[in-house]
């Protein structure tokens, strides 16, 4: 082509735009005269001067092809960008047709952000979806606290039909369940590396949705990636606590996390009554029932909140600190011993266990005296076999330490759990929520104290039940349904009195009590090994885990980590802790990205606490997430 000589001493050059038109199918290329010293917002003044058409721009942004990147900075010149003739860019609308599957297994239809980090995205879809506010407890209650219908309508539910203002009690309510057959054609992870491949498919926080390859219209899944639920309050958070629900539900069907046959027809019975309750047009309240035990006295008389793993800075009397000291039974694996629990006298104070020999010798040196910080806790109980045992690994130089104790009854049981939690956390039994975690606990060990001796039901109600609906397909296999829809209407009787909301936040309950709950799981190969490993990440830590057994191996907790980064070169995670502790990583099931943000968004999240105001750090965030020093 032929230049003036005016064009050429500008350093002019031709530059092709693709637009998306609005309300057309086809895109239209325009042809314009730029010079590298144009910022983007003067191209992009030239562009729509030139298309010539009046509408509202203001949404309109220009990607860049080839780079797989938006220019945003509309101050940047074309030359500061690296934009040459060869450049191919699209003038097209940031705000993009996405559609989300929620954990409640609905599709929403919503306008989302495609420019913005996925983060803030995120963060947007949440406040179109649970508005108003999460976190405020000055307003008005927006839900029944009972029924979890909302008292207005406050947003607008779209459907894949045109879109229409629907009731948004839909994201309140939980689903008719599954039928059987459905289920049985569902996933299920078999093991631990079956379970890492499922934690793959996260995207990067950091970068948009355009430049990782999503498209306009295709669906997503919404899900809460972090474990650690910030202020769940039954006033405000009905949409919430249900699509928790919904999450932990499918975990428990799909069986993404383990449990025993017991607690599965617990979490049968809760997801039937919470059924029943969903599809009855007149829910009733419960609370006023004059006959009730002690223990669902206390619970009606809390404030039932769900709080996160972060240890709050609550202000403690540290002059009185409460302590538990009993006779509790002691047993410490050891190869080619059989398993024998010997009795001591245990005291528990602070957050540390000592344990003599017998009462009389507590003034002396104790036999051991075992620190809980950052400890495992998990549940060793069979309510049906008198058998109340808590299980704790606590974190040595070389590995974990385990130690089995042995509680009489579930008084005492409750008692010593809740101690052992609250202190893994760095908390004493004079913090607040000691007294609630014992009732829970309690609570809990109700539901799985089936009665036998009443009257299970009517024969009625027997056959109104499909029991497989509630129970995973294996569990399913193993029980006539007849028998299995008796056992699940026996567990029923010890919840049929919740209201609905109280009935979610306990299966929540449930699921958080789990061994498994909150570990997220990928494949990976440690520096200097030869095989691969599981590791497994929590909101306060993370563990190496045997893949073959699915044994624990070494505990590394956050508290301790000096600093950690990404090689990006070849792709390896590297931790430096105190001591002197160091390891390194690749991660083999899952980009190294995804591992590592998810270490760092467990960190950014423990950095909040209840007071704190309803806005977001999102620079903090990608800083603690980015992978770099």
């Amino acid at each position: 082509m032929m230049l003036s000589s005016s064009d050429f001493a500008s350093g002019s050059w031709e530059l092709v735009v693709r637009v998306d038109h609005p309300n057309e199918e086809e895109q239209k290329d325009v042809t314009l005269r730029v010079s590298g010293d144009l910022h983007i917002g003067g191209l992009m003044l030239k562009l729509v001067e030139q298309i010539n058409i009046a509408q509202d721009w203001s949404d309109f942004a220009l990607w860049w092809e080839q780079k797989h990147c938006w220019l945003l900075k509309t101050h940047w010149t074309l030359d500061k960008y690296g934009v040459q003739a060869d450049a191919k860019l699209l003038f097209t609308p940031q705000h993009k047709m996405l559609r989300l599957r929620l954990p409640n297994v609905k599709t929403v239809r919503l306008r989302v952000s495609f420019s913005a980090v996925v983060f803030k995205a995120v963060s947007d879809i949440c406040k179109i979806l649970i508005s108003p506010g999460l976190y405020s407890k000055t307003m008005t209650p927006t839900y029944d606290p009972v029924s979890g219908t909302p008292a207005s309508s406050t947003m607008t539910w779209f459907s894949d039909s045109p879109l229409t203002e629907q009731n948004c009690s839909t994201l309140a309510f939980s689903q008719p369940p599954q039928s059987p057959e459905a289920l049985a054609d569902m996933y299920q992870p078999r093991s631990l590396v079956d379970k890492a491949k499922l934690n793959a498919g996260w995207l990067d926080s950091s970068r948009s949705l355009m430049e990782q390859g999503i498209q306009e219209e295709e669906q997503l899944l919404l899900r809460f990636k972090y474990y650690t639920f910030f202020d769940l309050n039954p006033k405000y958070d009905a949409v919430r606590i249900n699509q928790l629900y919904e999450q932990a539900r499918w975990a428990i069907l799909l069986e993404e996390i383990d449990c025993t046959e017991e607690e599965m027809l617990i979490f049968a019975a809760l997801q039937y009554h919470i059924s029943k309750l969903s599809l009855s047009a007149e829910t009733q309240d419960f609370t006023n029932e004059s006959e009730v035990d002690e223990v669902e006295a206390a619970l009606s008389n809390l404030e039932v909140t769900l709080e996160g793993g972060k240890a709050d800075n609550t202000l403690e009397d540290i002059t009185d600190i409460p302590k538990l000291a009993d006779n509790l039974k002691l047993f410490r694996p050891k190869k080619l011993i059989l398993k024998a629990f010997k009795q001591y006298w245990f005291i528990f104070k602070d957050t540390s266990i000592a344990y003599f020999k017998n009462k009389e010798l507590e003034q002396g040196e104790p036999v051991e005296k075992l620190n809980l910080r950052g400890c495992e806790v998990v549940p060793d109980v069979n309510v049906a076999g008198r058998k109340f045992g808590i299980k704790l690994l606590i974190p040595v130089a070389d590995g974990m330490n385990e130690v089995y104790l042995r509680c009489d009854h579930e008084n005492q049981y409750a008692q010593w759990m809740a101690a052992c939690i609250l202190a893994s956390k760095g908390k004493t039994m004079a913090d607040s929520s000691y007294q609630p975690e014992v009732l829970n606990i309690l609570s809990f060990l109700r539901m799985k104290n089936r009665n036998s001796a009443s009257q299970v039901a009517s024969n009625l109600e027997t056959m109104d039940m499909n029991p497989e609906c509630f129970v995973s397909p294996r569990c399913a296999k193993k029980h006539k349904s007849k028998q299995l829809a008796a056992r699940i209407l026996e567990a029923h009787q010890n919840v049929a009195q919740m209201p609905l909301v109280e009935a979610k936040l306990r299966f929540i309950q449930a699921w958080q009590s789990l061994p498994e709950f909150g570990l997220t799981y990928y494949l990976v190969r440690f520096k200097g090994s030869k095989k691969d490993d599981i590791l497994g990440v929590s909101y306060n830590r993370l563990i190496r885990i045997d893949a073959a057994t699915g044994i624990p191996i070494t505990t590394w907790r956050f508290t301790n980590m000096k600093q950690w980064n990404v090689n990006w070169e070849i792709r390896q995670v590297a931790i430096e802790f105190d001591q002197n502790v160091s390891i390194a990583f690749t991660c083999l099931s899952a980009d190294c990205k995804i591992v590592h943000e998810y270490i760092g968004g467990y960190i950014f999240l423990s950095t909040r606490s209840k007071d704190q105001n309803e806005t977001l750090d999102e620079d903090l965030f990608h800083k603690l997430t980015g992978g770099q020093e």
